[in-house]
């Protein structure tokens, strides 16, 4: 793609966060609008870290002024893209979306050229399946499309009376989330995952390392929201500490939150587990006067969008998880 003369792409680090600081509220107002997601905390951690001039990314200049940026970030062998986004509030020689895609075949031809780079990864999660695509598929990548749904409380369907009539299959129990758990809610989602669509999409569910920095990104790292330890919950076997399945909350908005992880065993599925889950996390929430709670699940996993069909889900939004695989890719090319 030619980056026409009026534009420049220039690298992130050259930049501060009170350069950068107009664009990001306009970014949280997009994330408020169209996800009911406060965007500010995130916005806010990213701004230090562009003041330490350390992250991966472009900054889009229309003649002088910014009009859009994207980052990455490295995780050992693997590169994820973190956003992407230009500005719609100003005048610029190109669309949003062309800016958007411009730095996007920026940072990806950065990654892929990266000798120690073997896996790149992004959930664009702001951005509608298939708008910003096209930089990501000349590049190789797998697309996976995944839902973003969203339930209202505010009809009352989960009171807690509705709550309590639901009753666990023998022999199991449902707790509180604790800190102590952390260890073993890792094993539980590695196993959960094991053979999973959803492997291909996020490779920390590959392995129980990858597992618990997964957890760690979703409890203790506010981009997720703030985790909300309340509306959190876990199942065990009785007389034991054993995790059998678990279900991770955090507050999106004042007034909406987001289920992060939601995970049974594998041994463990059939016994409508998941709903009761789901039953109580909803019901501690209207019980809280939360109007909505939202979930992203990937769309070829039916039993799963199914069952959150049921629940009264529906989606709001779709968008694109993108993946690439450097042996994957040279084995292609040489066949």
């Amino acid at each position: 793609m030619k980056v026409p003369s009026q534009l420049e792409v220039l690298d992130l680090r050259h930049f501060s966060a009170r350069q950068l600081r107009g664009l990001l509220d306009e970014e949280s107002r997009v994330w408020s609008a169209r996800l009911r997601w406060d965007y500010r905390s995130s916005a806010d951690l990213l701004l230090q870290y562009l003041d330490s001039r350390v992250l991966p990314g472009f900054v889009a200049l229309d003649r002088g002024r910014i009009c859009g940026y994207v980052f990455c970030v490295y995780e050992g062998a693997k590169a994820v893209v973190g956003d992407v986004y230009a500005s719609t509030a100003t005048s610029i020689s190109q669309s949003a979306v062309e800016v958007e895609r411009l730095l996007l075949m920026h940072v990806l031809e950065l990654l892929q050229n990266s000798p120690n780079v073997e896996r790149i990864e992004s959930q664009l999660l702001l951005h509608p399946a298939g708008e910003i695509s096209a930089p990501f598929v000349k590049a190789g990548f797998t697309v996976h499309q995944r839902l973003f749904m969203e339930c209202n409380l505010a009809d009352g369907r989960f009171l807690p009376e509705t709550e309590a009539a639901r009753a666990l299959p023998e022999g199991l129990s449902m707790g509180g989330w604790s800190s102590a758990m952390f260890q073993q809610a890792g094993g539980v989602v590695h196993q959960a995952y094991a053979g999973h669509l959803d492997g291909e999409i996020n490779d920390q569910y590959c392995s129980l390392d990858g597992a618990l920095r997964f957890l760690h990104n979703i409890v203790r790292f506010p981009g997720c929201g703030v985790f909300d330890v309340d509306a959190s919950s876990v199942i065990l076997r009785e007389g034991s500490d054993e995790m059998v399945a678990m279900l991770l909350c955090s507050r999106v908005r004042e007034e909406v939150a987001h289920i992060t992880q939601i995970c049974v065993l594998p041994e463990y599925r059939g016994r409508g587990l998941g709903q009761m889950l789901l039953t109580h996390c909803a019901a501690q929430l209207t019980r809280r006067r939360f109007d909505a709670i939202t979930l992203t699940v990937t769309e070829g996993n039916t039993p799963a969008v199914a069952l959150y069909e049921r629940m009264g889900f529906s989606v709001r939004h779709k968008f694109d998880a993108l993946g690439w695989t450097a042996a994957k890719s040279e084995q292609e090319v040489t066949a």
